[in-house]
């Protein structure tokens, strides 16, 4: 059968007085036609079929790991094989007359080959990306970076095997001299041998995930983490721009991740207000009656009090002079009205620190500082929460007698 084929448009030929020579090149090219033909039919037919049975499939099941397969172009890529067999198969019979030929065809299918094979398992391997991508246990995690490694070595392999097709030399000799030249690829691939390394130690230690608000000063970094693969670290700022940080960067410097704070029951308040130190004085009985019209620390004035007066007529302390005995500070007094005020605000967390404390004395004067949680962690609350809070304590400072810093271009004031 194969030889009635292979000898029968050379028969035509021949019978149409074509020199045997030339008979034999158009048989050649008539066979090749009639090939390419049939590869072109068995592929749009393999196509057909199988794109076909995919989506009868996938409509039947619950997962969608079937559709992306499709979406992937994995069916397409399988039908290939078909055409493919059937060129092994018959491509003999169309070079029967020049064997010279078959060396060189042999090779270029066993590169189409290889090239198909990793193509498949491409279009598989990014159906996996996007299947993991939709589990809720992996949405977070570095999906992109495996599966860049594993087509990182895919394509390694492929190279290579190619490479030893092209020189006609056994896997097994070219993969043993491609070892002895490791020391050259491990300084090709640096970045990405430390950037897979990186994403291990991202994902084991969990200090990254997709969706993480980080900030890198380093980089200019501070949004929301949209993407980690094998050499980079996607970061969309807050002025939505992107920046692209190394991977190994993520081990090798350091960087914050405000996770914690958005898991946790609050955003953390943490700034002070300056003092100045000269306003600063002991509060007489007029000062302290008229801050007893004040509804929050009316109770707190009143006790007090009564402990210093009790204390100080046991002691018979000569109160014509005020230093003497026990006595109330007017910023002793705004610590802690501005104490009562933040645990008495709606919109911090009652559940969480929250303290007013005086830091270290400064130059600029006494730093008292508001420390506590937002209960609201949306940036735009958050920074309302902040700014109403601190709004109300610079507005109740002068109430105390006291004074805020503040640098002046005056040189007589500040002479004075």
């Amino acid at each position: 059968m194969m030889t009635k084929i292979q000898c029968y448009f050379f028969d035509q030929y021949m019978r149409m007085g074509v020199s045997e020579t030339t008979s034999e090149y158009l048989n050649m090219l008539t066979l090749l036609i009639l090939l390419v033909i049939l590869i072109f039919i068995a592929d749009r037919i393999a196509r057909m079929i199988l794109i076909n049975l995919f989506g009868k499939f996938s409509a039947r099941t619950a997962t969608n790991f079937d559709d992306l397969l499709i979406n992937h172009r994995a069916p397409r890529n399988i039908a290939h094989l078909v055409p493919l067999f059937l060129t092994i198969k018959l491509f003999p019979i169309v070079f029967y007359d020049f064997p010279q030929f078959e060396g060189f065809i042999v090779v270029l299918l066993k590169i189409y080959g290889i090239v198909l094979t990793i193509w498949i398992i491409r279009s598989i391997l990014k159906t996996f990306e996007s299947y993991f991508k939709t589990l809720p246990r992996f949405r977070d995690k570095p999906i992109d970076s495996y599966i860049q490694v594993v087509m990182l070595f895919l394509g390694i392999i492929g190279f290579a095997s190619v490479l030893a097709v092209v020189i006609n030399l056994s896997f097994i000799k070219f993969f043993t001299t491609l070892g002895a030249a490791s020391a050259v690829l491990l300084l090709i691939f640096k970045d990405t041998i430390l950037g897979f390394v990186a994403s291990i130690n991202v994902a084991i230690n969990d200090s990254v995930r997709i969706g993480d608000w980080i900030t890198m000063d380093n980089f200019g970094a501070d949004g929301e983490v949209i993407e980690i693969n094998l050499s980079t670290v996607q970061v969309q700022n807050f002025d939505m721009t992107i920046t692209n940080i190394p991977t190994y960067a993520l081990v090798s410097d350091s960087f914050k991740n405000w996770r914690g704070m958005q898991s946790s029951g609050g955003r953390r308040i943490k700034r002070s207000i300056l003092i100045k130190a000269k306003s600063v004085r002991y509060l007489d009985v007029e000062h302290l009656n008229a801050l007893k019209k004040i509804e929050i620390i009316k109770t707190y004035l009143e006790s007090r009090q009564r402990d210093i007066d009790t204390f100080n007529t046991a002691k018979n302390v000569d109160k014509t002079v005020l230093i003497n005995g026990r006595n109330l500070t007017n910023i002793g007094v705004f610590r802690k009205y501005m104490q009562t005020y933040v645990e008495n605000h709606s919109a911090v967390n009652k559940d969480m620190t929250i303290m007013v404390r005086q830091l270290a004395p400064t130059p600029q004067g006494f730093p008292l500082e508001i420390y506590c949680f937002s209960s609201d962690k949306r940036w735009e609350n958050y920074e309302y929460v902040m700014a109403d809070i601190f709004d109300h304590a610079i507005a109740a400072v002068p109430y105390f007698n006291l004074e805020l810093f503040e640098f002046s271009t005056n040189l007589t004031a500040l002479e004075q």
